[in-house]
């Protein structure tokens, strides 16, 4: 399977949160942007993150995985890990990815990978090869300002604002990273971080823990390094 996928892990068990992200780590398709021990701290992140796949137990605090199931986006797949199996059937009526219960072995975790819907990739190659344009409008104080890619050096992410920047002057606009990331031509820019994105043209230089923009250093994520390290190796 090519697709990949921005995964979260909610689990109120420090140990079963670090089994699950163990496995991620072992699994290229998958990229782990948080690993939350509540459903509050997951849903608050999930509405400034694409997230695409939860690994979400049942029986928590406060709000349940059940619970939380019913309220996050639609499109977002959800794996239960749980150690009941009293919940199957409520799990399998919201549709679930599938149904794991702990403890967890390494190859039944793959398995339940390989059922998640292939992501069409249409939409990306066409967005990708249709560029017309080598610039982009932002809104910033109160007017819409040209932006030329080429003069972005990295993108950085406050919350629901973020700052653009350029060579000679930085700009603020109220945007999530994850919506900016998909007005942005791939093969020119690069998130490293869940908080940065770079312009692959202004790196200086990097290591396997930062890449330096302009004389500052930016890090690279646990859970974006390798594929950011991959691409660049491939350039």
């Amino acid at each position: 399977m090519n697709n990949l996928y921005n995964c979260v892990i909610v689990d109120d068990e420090p140990i079963a949160r670090e089994i699950i992200e163990s496995f991620v780590h072992k699994t290229p398709n998958l990229v782990l942007l948080g690993s939350f021990q509540n459903a509050v701290e997951a849903l608050n992140f999930s509405k400034k993150e694409d997230v695409d796949l939860y690994f979400l137990d049942i029986n928590m605090p406060e709000i349940n995985g059940l619970s939380l199931a019913k309220i996050i986006d639609k499109n977002t797949h959800i794996i239960f890990t749980t150690a009941y199996r009293d919940y199957a059937i409520d799990g399998f009526n919201l549709n679930v990815v599938d149904y794991l219960l702990k403890p967890i072995a390494f190859d039944r975790f793959l398995q339940a990978i390989e059922k998640i819907p292939k992501k069409t990739q249409h939409k990306i190659v066409v967005e990708n090869s249709e560029f017309k344009n080598d610039f982009l409008f932002v809104r910033s104080e109160r007017k819409m300002i040209k932006i030329s890619f080429n003069d972005i050096l990295y993108i950085e992410s406050l919350s629901d604002y973020i700052k653009i920047h350029l060579d000679d002057q930085i700009i603020v606009t109220r945007e999530t990273i994850s919506n900016i990331n998909t007005k942005l031509p791939q093969h020119l820019f690069l998130r490293i971080h869940r908080s940065y994105i770079v312009s692959i043209l202004k790196i200086h230089s990097y290591t396997n823990e930062f890449i330096e923009v302009s004389n500052t250093a930016l890090p690279i994520s646990r859970s974006y390094k390798e594929t950011v390290l991959q691409k660049l190796a491939e350039m």
